[in-house]
């Protein structure tokens, strides 16, 4: 029976990698004839691509998968570098009303040194990038989306290292998790067509939470500040960290590492002259910001979604209630982490990140198609790790579809009209309430009753 299947793998090995170089030879031609290229681009953008699929094909030699395995994982790896080169020409209003603009204004006002100027929402991590392409002879827009490119690989590779350290090192799971992290539709569209960077920070807490699970607490802060320097939605998975103190695996002292790194990523803004105020208060900005607070909801799968479309209602109040329910939420599930503090198992503890990053944003106001990222890739994740988890996984991820269909194609997509009234995402509200149900089920069956497989 093993000789048939690893004769059958010797049979798939060529194949796969032909067919993937082809692929991944497509890719690099598709970015030589981009419109609007220069010759520089001609020449860069095809060996960036290739170079982050030589990083992913170096990242699993690393982990120690052998050359047929490699040669295999060549076909995934060359269809996901094939989807995201056609998708880098497409320009979305963010990039043109936003990240276009703020480039343009590092092009003109001297690159770094407008570093110092109120540019842009984003943190200055983020700001340090768009300053850099400013130099160079190359479309702006390409380029911002082969940094999520770069940290799509991260991110898979993120999975992996997990799945391994939940489900063992043996086995197909991590090659698994890696190959549908790397291809999930939202991962694909979020960077390649979109140009967000929801993969960076999603790609920084998974390593982060891998090194916790790894007994590494200073390595999994340093990757958790940086993630949330990045994006303020790495709050989401913040309070894991209180478990894993109180639980004994992380100490307090090594909770300092957060807030030093994190003042280490402004320095560079800082020396160039932005005031530190300007750093520190990025994200109150964000959250107070008058033009987010017309809507409870931006096409996203949360509560907020149940709600009728067009009924009147309070705002005020509303927003009052998601946010009192969302911190309701996280003090009760670490109340519970708590409770059952001694002896809490890797699985459990990634259950209860998972929970966090699905539950708090189901429940927050204000919330947009893109911030259930991280909590559908831990779903991702889990459904690797044990099958139960598939049908959470699968309509989280048809849940932020939704709302991303919303946005790119300007239409809802499961619009539903019962007796004359309309909703416009109640499927998406609904399946994204269906997984975090699911996820809090089993993490409370982990924790009182039959353990998780």
């Amino acid at each position: 029976m093993f000789g048939g299947i690893s004769a059958l793998k010797k049979d798939l090995t060529r194949p796969c990698a032909v067919l993937g170089l082809l692929l991944a030879g497509l890719a690099a031609l598709r970015c030589f004839t981009l419109p609007g290229n220069t010759l520089l681009g001609r020449i860069f953008l095809p060996l960036a691509l290739l170079a982050v699929g030589a990083l992913a094909v170096v990242l699993l030699a690393r982990t120690g998968y052998n050359r047929d395995t490699l040669a295999i994982l060549l076909l995934p790896i060359g269809l996901a570098l094939f989807l995201r080169a056609f998708l880098l020409p497409h320009s979305t209003l963010d990039y043109q009303d936003f990240l276009s603009q703020w480039v343009e204004h590092f092009r003109q006002n001297g690159g770094f040194a407008a570093l110092k100027d109120p540019v842009g929402n984003y943190n200055v991590p983020y700001l340090y990038l768009l300053a850099l392409i400013s130099y160079l002879p190359i479309p702006d827009l390409p380029l911002i989306k082969l940094f999520s490119i770069l940290f799509d690989v991260l991110l898979a590779w993120g999975g992996l290292r997990l799945t391994r350290q939940l489900a063992g090192a043996g086995g197909k799971a991590p090659l698994v998790c890696f190959c549908v992290l790397l291809l999930l539709p939202t991962v694909v569209l979020n960077g390649a067509c979109w140009g967000q960077c929801d993969a960076v920070y999603t790609a920084l807490c998974l390593h982060a939470l891998a090194c916790a699970l790894e007994k590494r607490p200073k390595s999994s802060l340093a990757l958790l500040a940086l993630a949330f320097s990045f994006k303020l939605q790495a709050v989401f998975l913040l309070p894991l960290w209180c478990a894993l103190w109180f639980s004994g695996r992380v100490k307090f002292r090594h909770l300092f590492v957060f807030p030093g790194v994190f003042f280490l990523s402004m320095v560079p803004a800082l020396l160039l002259g932005k005031p530190v105020g300007d750093i520190l208060s990025i994200y109150l900005t964000q959250a107070g910001d008058p033009s987010q607070h017309r809507y409870l909801n931006f096409n996203s799968p949360s509560v907020f979604s149940l709600v009728p479309y067009g009924m009147d209602v309070n705002a005020e109040a509303g927003a009052r209630t998601g946010i009192l329910l969302a911190f309701l939420f996280t003090l009760a599930l670490l109340a519970v982490l708590f409770f059952r503090k001694n002896g809490l198992s890797d699985m459990q503890l990634f259950l209860a990140g998972t929970a966090l990053c699905l539950g708090i944003p189901f429940f927050l106001p204000y919330m947009h198609e893109r911030y259930f990222f991280l909590g559908g890739v831990l779903l991702v994740v889990l459904s690797c790790v044990s099958p139960h988890f598939a049908p959470a996984a699968a309509a989280a991820e048809l849940a932020s579809l939704g709302g991303y269909h919303a946005y790119l194609m300007t239409r809802y997509a499961m619009t539903i009209t019962l007796l004359g009234v309309t909703w416009a995402q109640l499927g998406e509200g609904l399946l994204m309430l269906a997984a975090l149900t699911a996820t809090v089920v089993r993490l409370f069956d982990s924790l009182f009753g039959a353990p998780v497989d």
